[in-house]
């Protein structure tokens, strides 16, 4: 279960034109927005990264917005773990959980998940905070990451296991953004 000592967000690929042609896109969006603010209001440390954003764009406003202090870190390689500024700031994060959220979750999301595995983390994949363009895709990948040992969650799943209790401090944020 994840814990609040223990978890890091990344968002991964939340940009330009690819944010608004996986499928679901709007949809996805919205819990991702909830899932921010929740991450947020639990001080649970978030990283973001961006897929070639000279090319397709840096992350959406509607996510960009709620991250101020947070810089988006460039990436060429699918997988996060590719660049060293990620794993840098995973290792300084000493966060042992890491969830993640995005597009395109049969590549970015599921090579990212895999390096995270293999260098000892434990893996959370929000499924309603992820996408890819075609829904087979992603359909795929969700039983492949399952197999490996990652752990697919949904949004208020992650909240609730975080928050372990009604009278955490943040319990009356999170109620309402679920609501």
């Amino acid at each position: 279960m994840l814990d609040e000592q223990r978890a890091i967000l990344v968002v991964i690929d939340v940009q330009g034109n690819l944010a608004r042609v996986v499928n679901e896109s709007e949809k996805r969006i919205e819990s991702m927005i909830k899932l921010v603010k929740g991450m947020l209001a639990l001080n649970i440390p978030i990283l973001l990264t961006a897929q070639a954003p000279q090319k397709i764009g840096g992350t959406i406003p509607e996510i960009a917005a709620l991250l101020p202090g947070v810089a988006e870190i460039p990436r060429l390689s699918f997988s996060v773990m590719g660049t060293p500024e990620v794993v840098s700031a995973l290792k300084a994060s000493c966060r042992t959980q890491v969830l993640l959220c995005g597009f395109e979750t049969h590549i970015c999301l599921y090579q990212s998940s895999l390096d995270l595995l293999e260098q000892g983390f434990e893996v959370y994949l929000g499924v309603d905070v992820t996408s890819s363009r075609i829904e087979e895709n992603k359909l795929t990948v969700l039983t492949e990451l399952r197999a490996q040992g990652v752990h697919l969650v949904s949004t208020e799943m992650i909240l609730f296991s975080l928050l372990k209790s009604a009278d955490h401090p943040a319990f009356k944020t999170i109620a309402k953004l679920i609501k």
